[in-house]
């Protein structure tokens, strides 16, 4: 199991978001038709809403999902690292995020130049949460010292994928 790590490595993923783990739940995101896979690309007008996702993990325990882009606003300068784009909690094992507790609501990539890496994490909670604060703010978060904070452990899962500025449409009517 631990060559599902490797992408994570080469991604700089494992070093700027999390620490090393080992993966011990599968995680599935699709936008649309399209499964997000380590490195993989994803139009941010296909990401507008919120994916699918579904988890396995035990049906007993709950878990934590973040998804962040530690490249804003620039990969080159990210004086803005983390951007967190969605928080959610107690989503129970087997199922997906929208049958947890919603802590910030979902916003898709915008990129406002270079390839930026778009990150989900998954951590299994020691029990329900409590009252969970909302993020001061978007740019600058921590998922190391959130993770800390609500004393989550590593993660038990993550997947990224990359996002560019998409061209203007240069269709003409």
């Amino acid at each position: 199991m631990a060559v599902s790590v490797d992408p994570l490595v080469v991604g700089r993923v494992i070093g700027d978001v999390v620490d090393m783990f080992v993966p011990s739940v599968n995680m599935s995101v699709y936008y649309g038709p399209k499964h997000v896979t380590n490195g993989c690309d994803i139009k941010p007008s296909v990401a507008v809403n919120p994916p699918k996702l579904t988890l396995t993990g035990k049906k007993e325990s709950l878990y934590t999902l973040i998804m962040t882009d530690p490249d804003a606003p620039s990969p080159s300068e990210p004086t803005m690292r983390e951007w967190v784009h969605w928080v959610v909690v107690d989503i129970p094992g087997g199922t997906n995020p929208f049958r947890g507790k919603e802590i910030l609501a979902y916003t898709g990539p915008k990129p406002p130049v270079g390839i930026h890496r778009y990150i989900f994490v998954l951590f299994e909670q020691k029990g329900p949460m409590g009252p969970v604060e909302q993020p001061e703010s978007r740019g600058n978060f921590n998922t190391r010292n959130f993770a800390k904070d609500l004393d989550l452990g590593l993660p038990v899962a993550t997947t990224y994928f990359n996002a560019q500025k998409e061209p203007a449409s240069r269709r003409r009517t």
